[in-house]
């Protein structure tokens, strides 16, 4: 089971990103509430609309097992503790849709709207722009727009504890890196991973690969790309591959099983070894750096319930552990102590972990 204290991702957390609204209705406090007439205020609870939360994955949608299925978890953790209105909706291929997606939610009522990825802050701009009143919020970016929160995570802290571990594991003295696409945000992902592994064993060799350039977001939901890189890191010697591509990360865990025993992956943002059900490839799942973006889903659908409002930008880091790694199969018990070790030197500020390579 994944041992993570996801209980410090309470909504105390995201309320110190949030603007919280706390004015009780007026009439006197507690004395209002002891002159009113018996069941009023739950009646007045019950006359309330349910809120209705729109939802837009990223490029490969629900069933990606990795990002947009971590989201998805949290949109229903929503529907299920706060008795929200959900609604998903995919973008074409390409994610040439994504602003038609926004306006045909907040078109429809839906409030608050989540953006899945930092591919959707142009849009998310532009729409909340058009819809003031409607409170949106964006995986992966910074908020921009006074109606707008934005939902970071600091992969780059959790891939500096999956370098440790790969380094640590690795038998060969040579692991891996696959990116779905080479852009900002999935280089936080290399730079954290590359400098655990260096830090942990000093002249390792790292492989690196993208695959797609920056602008090309068919990286995320390529497994033929994702087998054909990860197979050629096996081929030529590395034993741990890193993917942080998405659904191409299923190819890299195909190419893992067909290089043989002594052969691991590393999964993304989800508990891979627990979403991927092929028996054959979680087997060879080392770990992986989970990436909550469920809870940051729930806190945002759960701040706006208590009257929240955008503007701000939460950032979900290992202090909060808003990043970490799986421990599912009890593949890396035997070095944990290292890999906390190095977790609280981050948290302490003793390990600055680069965001760039």
């Amino acid at each position: 089971m994944l041992r993570m204290n996801i209980g410090k991702l309470a909504l105390g957390a995201l309320a110190g990103g949030l603007l919280m609204a706390t004015a009780a209705c007026g009439g006197g406090g507690n004395n209002a509430a002891t002159t009113a007439p018996s069941g009023s205020e739950s009646a007045t609870e019950a006359a309330k609309p349910a809120l209705k939360v729109g939802l837009a994955f990223d490029v490969g949608g629900r069933g990606d097992k990795s990002f947009n299925d971590s989201a998805y978890a949290g949109l229903e953790r929503a529907k299920s503790e706060l008795s929200v209105e959900i609604k998903e909706l995919s973008p074409q291929g390409d994610g040439s849709n994504r602003g038609e997606l926004l306006r045909q939610l907040a078109g429809a009522g839906f409030n608050p709207i989540i953006g899945v990825g930092f591919a959707y802050a142009p849009d998310v701009q532009k729409v909340a722009a058009e819809y003031p009143d409607v409170q949106f919020a964006i995986v992966d970016s910074i908020s921009n727009g006074p109606n707008v929160t934005g939902l970071t995570f600091a992969e780059h802290e959790g891939s500096y504890l999956a370098g440790v571990a790969a380094a640590l594991k690795s038998k060969s003295g040579h692991i891996g890196f696959v990116g779905g696409v080479e852009s900002d945000l999935i280089r936080k992902f290399e730079a954290g991973y590359k400098a655990g592994a260096e830090a942990t064993k000093p002249g390792i060799k790292i492989d690196t690969k993208y695959l797609t350039p920056e602008g090309d977001f068919t990286g995320f939901k390529a497994p033929d790309k994702g087998k054909t890189a990860g197979a050629k890191m096996y081929e030529e010697g590395a034993d741990i591959v890193y993917a942080a591509a998405g659904d191409s990360g299923l190819g890299v865990f195909q190419a893992a099983v067909a290089a043989g025993a002594g052969k691991w992956a590393i999964g993304v943002d989800s508990d891979q070894a627990q979403t991927v059900k092929d028996p054959a490839l979680t087997k060879i799942i080392m770990t992986s750096m989970i990436k909550r973006v469920d809870n940051g889903v729930f806190e945002f659908v759960k701040s706006v319930q208590g009257g929240a409002k955008g503007g701000q930008t939460v950032a979900y880091d290992l202090k909060l552990d808003g990043v970490g790694l799986a421990t599912t199969g009890d593949h890396i018990s035997d070095v944990q102590a290292k890999v906390d070790e190095a977790k609280e030197k981050i948290i302490g500020g003793e390990i600055k972990v680069p965001d760039k390579p």
